[in-house]
């Protein structure tokens, strides 16, 4: 694809999709912020480079320009409750697709927002095309295609993966934001760690939480639940130490307080390693339960949630002209079996109405039994 903005380019995961396109033969835009940062990369891998801030009023104008003549922009620059809507109000300006690589829940809940203008201007506005949503969102999408007239969908995710500083960030914006679950269709705003659970991801019942993902928004967007948790695994003493934390919310997010935790995480955080990326695997688990107590769940290994977040949003990017205009999610743009394609391992757990039924010659069954 010849006609890709990566906006953030320079950072951890804009940095390894600016180079994977390049070695795959394609000639992206890099792009952000920081001058001499883009100018290097540029330089490095061969590609054109622009330079534009997302801040209002002197950088409007630069940045419609720098978007007219691109078909697609890919935002990989974090915290998106940031970056994401200067981005996709100039795309709707100039007709260019958006995708990023977001899971935070008020960016997916504030571009849903936009369906309308964006179908109007003819703009297909993608968020969440890397680990999250992809793999849950997948999920979600079909379990109820197992048991539609489920109701209920609880959504885990476990990694041990290290994190990149724009991670870290991300997780502290979060916790200072609290936590989201849906219930009967609402969006509730909830202490973090609000709730906890079991949850076997594989090697018997282990401690998750729930926490703000973007899967409250996108899950009900596919699939019309409405009830949405999302947990993710975490010692049982992080239950309390979140909680804690969230006592004091109001500290953590002052000024002087957040910058002092942003130059701990800057010096903490490298994302992980070669090695790290090649051979770490994460596991998603899911589970949709209907008002008769009927449950089916299913469990998805996916190698490390940055070396797949570089996979599925490239594939993202290439196909973004077969997703419809408007709001998509990644099931509802490219179908419950995306996921299927990125060495995702998946195993479907209790599937009591797939017996009789041809959901089961779906690629889900074929890879949960390879």
């Amino acid at each position: 694809m010849d006609s890709l903005l990566v906006y953030g380019s320079y950072g951890y995961i804009g940095s390894r999709i600016a180079a994977k396109a390049v070695s795959r033969g394609w000639s992206p835009v890099v792009a952000g912020r920081d001058r001499s940062n883009v100018t290097r990369q540029a330089d490095a891998l061969g590609v054109e480079r622009r330079v534009f801030t997302l801040a209002e009023p002197a950088g409007k104008q630069v940045l419609t320009d720098s978007l007219e003549d691109v078909e697609a922009v890919l935002n990989c620059a974090g915290p998106f409750v940031e970056t994401a809507e200067p981005l996709v109000e100039a795309c709707l300006e100039t007709g260019t697709d958006y995708l990023d690589v977001t899971g935070e829940c008020p960016v997916f809940e504030r571009l849903r927002q936009r369906d309308q203008r964006a179908r109007d201007a003819g703009v297909t506005v993608l968020p969440g095309v890397g680990f999250d949503v992809v793999p849950t969102d997948c999920l979600a999408a079909f379990l109820d295609g197992v048991l539609p007239e489920a109701d209920r969908l609880h959504l885990g995710k476990k990694s041990r993966s290290s994190l990149s500083r724009g991670t870290a960030r991300t997780a502290l914006e979060g916790l200072c934001e609290g936590g989201v679950i849906r219930r009967n269709g609402r969006l509730l705003r909830v202490p973090v760690a609000f709730r906890s659970r079991e949850i076997d991801f594989g090697h018997g019942p282990e401690h998750a939480v729930t926490v703000p993902f973007g899967d409250v928004v996108t899950a009900a967007y596919d699939t019309g639940l409405e009830s949405v948790e999302v947990y993710v695994a975490a010692p049982p003493w992080t239950t309390k130490a979140m909680q804690a934390l969230d006592s004091v919310s109001s500290v953590v997010a002052s000024e002087p307080v957040r910058r002092l935790l942003e130059r701990a995480i800057d010096s903490t955080f490298d994302g992980p390693g070669d090695r790290e990326l090649a051979t770490d695997r994460a596991i998603v688990w899911g589970e949709v339960e209907d008002d008769a107590g009927r449950r089916v769940g299913a469990r998805l290994e996916t190698p490390n949630p940055y070396a797949l977040t570089v996979e599925t949003a490239l594939a993202a990017s290439e196909r973004i002209d077969d997703a419809d205009d408007g709001f998509q999610t990644p099931a509802t743009a490219f179908g419950s079996d995306f996921i299927l394609e990125f060495d995702a391992r998946c195993e479907v757990l209790s599937a009591p109405a797939l017996e009789n039924d041809g959901a089961q010659q779906s690629l889900w069954q074929v890879a949960s039994n390879s």
